[in-house]
């Protein structure tokens, strides 16, 4: 009983260790974000001519929001690794390797995911959006609006990019096949443009279609992967 209460500790010490070790990455990589908020608003605003706020604090949360949400992109390794190394004790060795491939997938995907939203579906969707206005329309887009407007795109494009790693994920565990994805390919896609409506910040069908077309596609890619999966017993579990 001693030793149960003593190893319970321990779990407890560390886990405060390696809370603290992501809490100050967090901050540090927060205020080098803050540091260098002249370059992260270029790429905010590159794809607009100009920004206005119209209450005095606008301005000063919108840079910290945007310093928090580049903060944690860059200290998301850091907090990767303290997670990994406080729970990796508790799998086997074949358990780890699946776990560790899990989660660097999901990090490169989760990247991929804000890439291909920022430089593919961000300036298409601003000139798209900035097409209607005329001589008397004319557009006066916040600074808080536009920053929620990239962030929310960014991070449902950063999540939706994980489709891949949950389907390889259930076809392993045995739960889905290749044959059950594509008898279920239309009520897939029909779910996928269902949750797209719901995650954009717009209400527009071209947004939503933007975030659906992608997903689609990845939605292929997990069947062929859910293949390789059951071709090969030694990757299910």
């Amino acid at each position: 009983m001693q030793e149960k209460k003593a190893t319970l500790i321990e779990h407890l010490e560390e886990l405060r260790r390696r809370l603290l070790v992501c809490i100050i990455a967090l901050v540090l990589c927060g205020v080098i974000s803050y540091t260098y908020i002249d370059r992260i608003l270029f790429l905010f605003t590159r794809f607009v001519d100009r920004v206005v706020f119209i209450s005095p604090q606008e301005a000063f949360v919108t840079y910290i929001k945007i310093a928090l949400f580049s903060g944690m992109l860059l200290a998301s390794p850091v907090i990767m690794f303290q997670v990994w190394r406080f729970v990796e004790g508790a799998f086997t060795e074949i358990e780890r390797k699946y776990f560790l491939a899990y989660w660097v997938s999901s990090f490169f995907l989760f990247m991929g995911g804000l890439a291909f939203c920022y430089f593919l579906i961000l300036p298409w969707a601003i000139k798209f959006f900035l097409s209607f206005q005329t001589d008397k329309i004319i557009p006066m887009i916040t600074f808080s609006n536009l920053a929620t407007f990239y962030l929310m795109l960014l991070i449902s494009f950063g999540i939706l990019f994980e489709l891949p790693v949950v389907i390889v994920f259930l076809s392993q565990v045995g739960i889905i096949g290749p044959s059950f994805l594509r008898k279920q390919r239309k009520y897939a896609i029909l779910a996928i443009f269902i949750v797209s409506a719901v995650i954009t910040p717009t209400t527009d069908p071209v947004t939503q279609t933007l975030l659906a077309i992608p997903l689609v596609g990845l939605y292929e890619i997990s069947i062929l992967l859910s293949s390789v999966v059951k071709s090969r017993p030694e990757l299910r579990g």
